[in-house]
């Protein structure tokens, strides 16, 4: 089975979308896939391009080809060179402010998430070492008890 990375168009009539996909080469355009890598959508300005850079290498090692769009994508996204083993590999996609923005709320917001369950963990550890010299304290009161009578 020949495999290929193409484009699977989605979308309005006047506003094509585009999902990145991994296909038998057979198959029509819009039909079944193997499985989906990512999108692109031409129509903003800078271009949205988000495809998953591991799948996409995986697909590449194991043969697929990409079509000539697709490999446009994938250099800018910097996974041609990653596949072809530069280690300076960069991705070229510029990314709308828009984007920026609401990566660094999604940021914080998982950090703000890290910080509450490293403070809820501390919290319960330092719990359990009370209870634990709280029973310590109460088996001693009780030998000592015990020695008395």
């Amino acid at each position: 089975m020949a495999v290929r990375i193409r484009l699977k168009r989605v979308g309005k009539t006047h506003a094509a979308a585009y999902r990145v996909v991994v296909v038998d080469s057979r198959k029509k355009r819009d039909g079944r896939v193997i499985e989906e890598l990512g999108i692109y959508d031409p129509q903003p300005n800078p271009s949205k391009i988000r495809i998953d850079s591991d799948r996409a290498q995986y697909w590449l090692g194991v043969g697929a080809q990409p079509s000539d769009q697709v490999r446009n994508l994938l250099v800018l996204t910097g996974d041609i060179a990653k596949f072809n083993g530069k280690a300076d590999a960069v991705s070229r996609v510029e990314v709308s402010e828009a984007d920026k923005a609401a990566a660094a709320a999604e940021a914080v917001k998982a950090a703000e998430a890290e910080a509450e369950k490293s403070k809820a963990g501390k919290a319960a550890a330092k719990a359990e070492e009370e209870a634990k010299a709280a029973a310590e304290a109460s088996a001693e009161e009780a030998t000592e008890a015990g020695e008395e009578a």
